[in-house]
């Protein structure tokens, strides 16, 4: 008979590997003391230089001998079971027995000294130099004794004590640990559980101070959100708690998924989002400086699992709900890490959501995918509401300074025509509206200007990709074709007319690049003038027709040879177009059709035009109607969402109006422009 036996160097290489650092190992003792049901943990670090001691004391139920026997000195094995409560109706959170290990071996010795009420003391002493001087675990006893009275005699919970520090507690570890210790306390609110863990630092008093601090109150936006069996509600409300938008499990999930439920646990989403700025904080009752502390220390969204805080949700440098890249593509109206703090808190009796060994952070299996799906698509559509109102605000202000200047103007007209020299006024005010108009039409260039410069961006990006598949490809075979073959053999025309004909189409392909790009940015594209619409689409689409032949898009083209003029810009017009063909294009990629087909159909009738582009893609499935117009949303993965609010904004600088519908004449997408024409002329 033999028997598997383990080296004593099984127990410094787990401590160190599953907690390499002092205020990890630290908490886990902590969590410890809330699994047996602690209202208080103090962690006293008041000789914690090499040499000195450590202290962690909670009022607990304790431990019995057996306990400690057969529970606390057994590792890799726990008594606790998630699904069986403690009497303060707590979730334990520890269920592996590995995470004491850490800690206990930071010295050189570790006591634990417990007691349950009217029950002996228990001491257990570590001496961790005997571990390593010996070869094997088993080698060495660890001593187990009772005492019934002494001068620290503990009325019940328990106390470690973990002497001769191997390294000194730094001011890092103490702010990290400052830090782990209130968020596990769970800084958003009073604790339902009443754990309160206490630190005992001499010379960090200033890092205790933010214990105190708590501006929720001063966030602009507050995203209130639940999950009850897979079905997800939210709602949105601003600084004064007033209730702005709220959403069903629908809206949260969009037309694509809206019955697809989230296959994990029931959870509470509370997300708070600062508007850093002076104007903001005018009225409130902390100041930014303050408030932007604060968020340093205990900003991000946190995982609050069972009713302790799982790292490392929420710290520094994890941005696990990609916040900062989802404000990079789209940095309107989007929160980041360093204005926002959150909290996720998950009842979880069953154990779905499953922690690595190392317990520092949840295996990514679907429970906690779907976890993460819940939180994210609340937070994109707190951002496509908060995108819609600014989008309304910009154009009710966009509307009452119309008003307001021609009240203005037509006030300052009537005072003139009363003046005595009312001729010279009017020749002086004349002169001074043409000077403003001039000054008007320059920023509306310069607005075009910019527009033109994101179109011809989502242009080049788009060739850009694709000349990384199919043509390169093309040419490095065909060039290769051509070094190893000559025209002058007797087999040119079988062996070698394909490739280099399939040579000549890739170069067409890569040429609608450099010339579209140039085309756009032509100044003269951009001066006000009279347009021929139909002119401008067929240049356009002759443009596109080499790329459009490459990725088999059979074009259906519709333009009457009759001119329809409208009085604005060339580059609007290529702008509405461009981006309309760069949608069906990108739409294709995402789904399998026998015959790609996109259609252009123009017609005018009087003094009224109309431009229909529709395409036999998967249609606006993914991605709910009304927000397809703002920037930045977008069903497509690295997609801009800037295509279709450059159509929108063009066609309303036009004096038009545009209208998306879902499911078109050739059963995708098809967007429809109206434009105000001056009439058509043969």
């Amino acid at each position: 008979m033999a028997h598997i036996r383990f080296s004593t160097e099984i127990l410094r290489r787990l401590g160190e590997e599953l907690n390499p650092n002092i205020d990890q190992g630290i908490l886990e003792l902590v969590k410890n003391a809330y699994d047996a049901d602690a209202h208080t943990c103090t962690v006293d670090l008041t000789d914690a230089a090499v040499g000195g001691k450590i202290v962690i004391e909670d009022d607990g139920v304790g431990m019995s001998e057996d306990d400690i026997l057969n529970g606390w000195l057994v590792l890799g094995r726990s008594r606790k079971k998630q699904t069986r409560l403690t009497k303060l109706q707590r979730v334990p959170a520890g269920n592996k027995g590995l995470g004491r290990l850490a800690a206990l071996r930071m010295g050189d010795i570790a006591i634990l000294e417990s007691r349950r009420r009217n029950r002996p003391e228990v001491v257990v002493r570590l001496d961790w130099r005997k571990f390593d001087a010996a070869e094997m675990v088993d080698n060495v006893t660890v001593p187990v004794t009772k005492r019934l009275s002494s001068n620290e005699t503990l009325q019940r919970g328990s106390r470690i004590t973990i002497e001769g520090l191997q390294r000194r507690v730094g001011r890092s570890e103490v702010k990290r640990l400052t830090r782990s210790m209130i968020l596990l306390a769970d800084p958003f609110g009073e604790s339902k559980v009443g754990f309160q863990p206490r630190l005992i630092a001499p010379g960090f008093d200033d890092l205790a101070e933010l214990l105190e601090s708590r501006y929720f109150g001063e966030a602009e936006y507050h995203l209130s959100a639940t999950l009850h069996r897979g079905r997800a509600s939210a709602t949105v409300s601003d600084w004064r708690g007033n209730v702005m938008w709220r959403a069903d499990h629908a809206e949260i999930r969009g037309p694509k998924q809206a019955e697809s439920l989230f296959d994990t646990v029931d959870a509470t989403f509370d997300f708070w989002a600062f508007i850093f700025n002076p104007t903001t904080f005018t009225a409130r009752s902390a100041s930014l400086a303050q408030v932007r502390e604060w968020l340093r220390a205990f900003g991000g969204t946190h995982i609050y699992w069972n009713g302790l805080r799982v790292s490392p949700y929420g710290d520094p440098e994890d941005d696990w709900l990609g916040l900062n890249l989802s404000r990079v593509r789209s940095p309107e109206e989007r929160p980041s890490t360093n204005n926002s703090i959150g909290r996720i808190a998950v009842t979880d009796r069953h154990g779905r959501l499953e922690q690595t060994t190392d317990r520092g952070e949840f295996v990514n299996n679907e429970a906690f995918a779907n976890l993460r799906a819940f939180a994210v698509e609340c937070l994109e559509w707190m951002a496509s509401r908060r995108l819609d109102a600014a989008e309304k605000r910009r154009a009710a202000t966009r509307k009452n300074e119309e008003k307001a200047s021609s009240k203005t103007r037509d006030a300052v007209e009537r005072e003139i025509q009363k003046a005595p020299n009312s001729g010279n006024l009017s020749s002086a005010f004349a002169r001074y509206d043409r000077v403003r108009q001039q000054e008007a039409d320059a920023l509306r260039r310069e607005i075009q200007l910019y527009r033109t410069l994101s179109t011809a961006g989502i242009t080049a990006a788009t060739f850009a990709h694709e000349s990384q598949g199919n043509p390169m490809k093309v040419l490095i075979q065909a060039t290769g074709a051509l070094e190893r073959r000559t025209k002058t053999l007797p087999d040119y025309d079988s062996k070698f007319r394909p490739p280099i004909e399939m040579l000549h189409q890739s170069i067409d392909s890569l040429g609608v690049l450099s010339s579209t790009t140039l085309r756009l940015v032509d100044g003269d594209k951009r001066r006000v003038g009279r347009v021929d619409l139909h002119e401008t689409l067929r240049q356009v689409l002759h443009n596109f027709k080499p790329f459009l032949d490459g990725r088999e898009v059979r074009l259906e083209e519709d333009i009457p040879r009759e001119a329809a003029y409208l009085q604005g810009t060339e580059a609007a017009i290529e702008s509405i177009l461009t981006n309309l063909i760069n949608n069906s294009l990108a739409a294709f990629e995402s789904v399998q059709v026998s015959q790609r087909r996109l259609s252009v159909v123009a017609r005018s009738e009087g003094f009224s035009w109309e431009l229909r582009v529709a395409d036999n893609g998967p249609g606006i499935a993914d991605i709910r109607l009304r927000d397809i117009w703002l920037p930045g949303m977008s069903s497509r993965p690295g997609g801009t969402g800037l295509g279709l609010t450059i159509v929108r904004d063009a066609t309303t600088d036009l004096s038009g109006e545009v209208e998306a519908i879902a499911e078109g004449a050739l059963g995708g997408a098809e967007i429809v422009v109206r434009l105000p024409i001056l009439g058509g002329q043969a």
